[in-house]
């Protein structure tokens, strides 16, 4: 009985240091005061999103309630059904290798996140409301515990939704839960987007000029990859192939008869 006992006691004091996740920055517990992007980050389009499965709550940080900053929060016993729309934001390299509130190590490259109700783990589709781009990320840690957010997300998933630079944006998520004995995601997957590319060139300025041009003249999104000293231009992303198409048409007859169509998967 005493060992018994104790071990509950064990958990109980771990699961309670883990759980403040990446809202709570206070001792020594982190080597960098502020949190920033890493010097030389990986080919970051190279990672896929996670494919979501069947998995059993962690044994920490899925306790019923808890109290961050002197305010108390409950976890969810399902996600099943779980949406929700507001502010994300991410971090980085302050957190990366620390432990996440389910006893997991952080890294800052892979497509995770912090919620504060949500059990951990569960896999979440959020779509960034201003450009429509989509991340399917893996909850595993609790936060933001900043008013008015409702996602943490991993450097690599602020990546994909392109609000690095912005560090916030409008979000949508949404829960994908599946059952013990499926392998099949039960919400449909997300429609794959379409872009333009406009232009390569080794001028920085000259892509984000142009980027920030040509989205307003179209009314339509705009990222720029650099990869090798170049800066590749695209426009997007627009949901079907007739956008695409009705928009490359438009920019081969202005300046631009080089551009071409990126689908979905290239």
């Amino acid at each position: 009985m005493k060992l018994k006992t104790w071990h509950g006691a064990i958990v109980l004091v771990l699961s309670s240091l883990l759980l403040p996740g990446c809202g709570s920055s206070s001792g020594q517990r982190y080597q960098i005061a502020n949190d920033h992007t890493p010097s030389s980050p990986p080919d970051l389009d190279a990672i896929s999103d996670p494919v979501p499965r069947y998995e059993p709550k962690s044994r920490q940080g899925n306790m019923k309630k808890y109290t961050v900053r002197g305010k108390q929060y409950q976890v969810m016993d399902s996600a099943d059904g779980f949406s929700a729309e507001g502010e994300a934001s991410w971090y980085g390299a302050k957190f990366h290798g620390h432990l996440t509130s389910n006893g997991e190590i952080y890294d800052m490259y892979s497509l995770s996140a912090a919620h504060k109700s949500l059990p951990l783990p569960t896999y979440v589709r959020v779509t960034n409301l201003k450009n429509e781009r989509q991340v399917i990320v893996r909850v595993n840690d609790r936060g933001p515990f900043h008013g008015g957010r409702i996602i943490d997300l991993s450097y690599a998933a602020a990546y994909k939704l392109d609000m690095l630079k912005s560090g916030t944006a409008q979000v949508k998520i949404e829960a994908i839960t599946l059952t013990e004995d499926s392998s099949e995601p039960v919400n449909p997957d997300p429609i794959e987007p379409y872009f333009v590319q406009v232009l390569v060139t080794g001028n920085e300025g000259k892509a984000n000029q142009l980027a920030s041009q040509l989205s307003d003249q179209f009314n339509v999104g705009s990222l720029t990859l650099e990869k090798d000293g170049l800066h590749k231009l695209r426009l997007g992303p627009l949901n079907n192939v007739q956008q695409a198409e009705a928009l490359l048409a438009k920019l081969r007859a202005e300046a631009f008869p080089n551009a071409f169509l990126i689908r979905p998967n290239e």
